[in-house]
């Protein structure tokens, strides 16, 4: 039984993560964090990740770059596994992140979705078939509440996509500010925020003549909690190193 933490327990992932867990029988909500407490939950809840006295062999993390210090802290402090489902972190956290698992065992990604997982093999596979005769952009959309643009998963696969090239390939965010031909080495990314848009991501591939879309779209909330319980059952007996949705799905 692996025994679970949810930090952004009162959050709406974290509520979904705690449904997906209950309806299994290899794990367990042992305690969250929140530093809002509804007080819904069937497991007790603190402010913080050192009040928690409950023993858990991983810590899902769906809270916010800001507490990443306090995460780590604990983590290892305590040789526990954990699995980070936040985005919007930048490189001096990113780092972070990849010192820690000289310690613990993490799992990161920007999306915990088994699809979109697949979406950054195809994107791959096409950049190798199509070669650098198509544009490549990304285009994504999400709720009016996400605070960071563009989204981790849209990073994600832009970087999956660069990986292919054998020359440096620069993102290109923003074009109104600048009026000149798009050059070849460039990867558009967009950003589209409304509504309660959960997450669609967008792959063109703009050739002579013709277009190849890849594309993904989440209907809901819980494909990211089902990926981010299977990843923690998964991490509950691996060693100090790093981790990613590519072990999961092997």
């Amino acid at each position: 039984m692996t025994r679970i933490i949810i930090t952004g327990a009162c959050g709406k992932m974290g509520k979904v993560i705690a449904s997906v867990v209950a309806a299994r029988d290899d794990c367990e909500v042992v305690a969250g964090v929140d530093k809002y407490n509804d007080n819904t939950c069937a497991f007790p809840v603190y402010a913080t990740l050192n009040e928690v006295n409950e023993k858990a062999d991983v810590v899902i993390d769906f809270s916010n770059p800001s507490l990443l210090d306090d995460l780590l802290s604990y983590c290892k402090a305590n040789s526990t596994a954990v699995v980070i489902a936040t985005t919007g972190y930048d490189e001096c956290e990113k780092k972070k992140i990849a010192d820690a698992s000289n310690d613990i065992p993490v799992f990161f990604t920007y999306n915990m979705s088994i699809g979109i997982n697949l979406l950054a093999s195809l994107a791959k596979k096409a950049v190798n078939v199509l070669g650098n005769d198509f544009d490549i952009e990304i285009v994504e959309q999400h709720h009016n509440q996400k605070i960071d643009a563009p989204s981790g998963t849209a990073l994600m696969l832009a970087d999956a996509i660069s990986e292919e090239f054998d020359k440096p390939m620069k993102y290109e965010y923003d074009r109104h500010s600048k009026r000149e031909k798009r050059t070849k080495d460039e990867i558009g990314i967009h950003s589209i925020r409304g509504g309660t848009i959960v997450g669609e991501h967008e792959i063109i591939f703009a050739g002579r003549d013709e277009n190849i879309t890849l594309s993904h779209s989440a209907r809901s909330k819980e494909v990211f909690a089902v990926g981010a319980v299977n990843a923690a059952v998964f991490m509950s007996d691996k060693t100090a190193g790093m981790y990613d949705m590519g072990e999961l799905v092997k």
